[in-house]
C-alpha cells in the first residue's frame, strides 16, 4: 500500500461514514486521493471521517444522499464535480443487511429495499458518475459485494439477490466502458469488523465479533483495512489491465462461520 500513489485523483465512496466505507475512504486518502464522503443518516460519523481525511492532508467533504434517491444522487454528483473537479474513482459501497428470514417469511418490500440500495443504487451512481469518469485516461469503479454470492446461504435471499445483482452490474459495465478507460472490478469481503459485522456476530454468538476470530483464517476476522488493500490495488497503477474481475476477501475460501 505504501507504494500506491493516487495523488491528483478524486474518489467518491458511498456509505463512507462508518465501517468498510470509512476504511476505504481513509486508505484512498493515505494514498493521496481527495475523497467525497457519502452518507445517508449519520452526519456526525461522516464529519469524523472527513476530519480524519483532512488530518492526512487531503481534501474531503461529506455529502448526504441516499443512493436509492435519484434527485439526491444527481445533486450529489453535480456538487462533487463543482467542489473537486471530475471524479476518477467511484466506490459503490453503500449497503444494508437483510433480516435473516426465510423466503417464506420475507415480504417483497424487504427485497425491493435491498435491491434499491445494493443494485439499483449502484447502477444509479455509476450512471450519473460516468460522464465525469470518462474525462480521464484512466478511471475506476469498484462494487463492494460479499462472499454471500458464493454460497447463497439460507435465510438471506434479499441480501444474496441484491449482491448478485450488483456483481452483474459490475461485470456488464466493465465490458461497456473498457474503451473509455474505465476499469470496473468487484471486491467481496466475508464477515468484516464493522457495525454490520458486529450485529451479525451478535446474532451468531450472542457476543463480540472477535469471539469468532478462532474460526477464521489467520486467527482473526477481516478488518476494513483488509478490504481497502484490495480496493487500492484495483484502482492503482499496480493494476494496469485488470477489469471485470472479482476478488474475494475470505482467506482462501475458508472464512465461513
Amino acid at each position: 500500500m505504501a507504494d500506491i500513489d493516487l495523488a491528483g485523483r478524486t474518489a467518491l465512496v458511498t456509505g463512507a461514514s462508518r465501517g468498510i466505507g470509512r476504511g476505504i475512504a481513509l486508505a484512498l486518502a493515505k494514498a493521496g486521493a481527495d475523497v467525497a464522503v457519502n452518507y445517508t443518516r449519520d452526519g456526525e460519523a461522516a464529519a469524523e471521517t472527513v476530519a480524519a481525511i483532512a488530518a492526512l492532508g487531503r481534501k474531503a467533504k461529506a455529502y448526504q444522499a441516499s443512493v436509492a434517491d435519484e434527485d439526491a444522487s444527481a445533486a450529489m454528483i453535480a456538487a462533487i464535480a463543482a467542489d473537486f473537479g471530475p471524479l476518477s474513482i467511484l466506490i459503490n459501497n453503500a449497503g444494508v443487511a437483510s433480516r435473516g428470514k426465510t423466503v417464506a417469511d420475507t415480504d417483497a418490500a424487504e427485497v425491493e429495499k435491498l435491491l434499491a440500495i445494493h443494485a439499483v443504487g449502484a447502477h444509479r451512481i455509476s450512471r450519473l458518475a460516468l460522464p465525469q469518469l470518462r474525462q480521464h485516461d484512466r478511471s475506476d469503479i469498484i462494487v463492494i459485494s460479499s462472499v454471500a454470492t458464493l454460497g447463497h446461504a439460507a435465510n438471506g435471499a434479499p441480501y444474496n439477490m441484491a449482491k448478485a445483482a450488483g456483481e452483474a452490474l459490475a461485470l456488464t459495465l466493465a465490458k461497456e466502458e473498457v474503451r473509455s478507460g474505465v476499469r470496473v472490478n468487484i471486491v467481496a469481503p466475508s464477515l468484516t469488523v464493522s457495525d454490520m459485522g458486529e450485529r451479525l456476530a451478535r446474532a451468531i454468538t450472542g457476543g463480540d465479533i472477535h469471539d469468532l476470530d478462532a474460526r477464521f483464517p489467520f486467527g482473526r476476522v477481516p478488518t476494513p483495512d483488509d478490504v481497502a488493500a484490495a480496493v487500492l490495488w484495483f484502482v492503482s497503477d499496480a493494476n494496469p489491465y485488470c477489469s471485470g474481475q472479482k476478488l474475494n476477501i475470505d482467506g482462501a475460501g475458508q472464512a465461513r462461520f
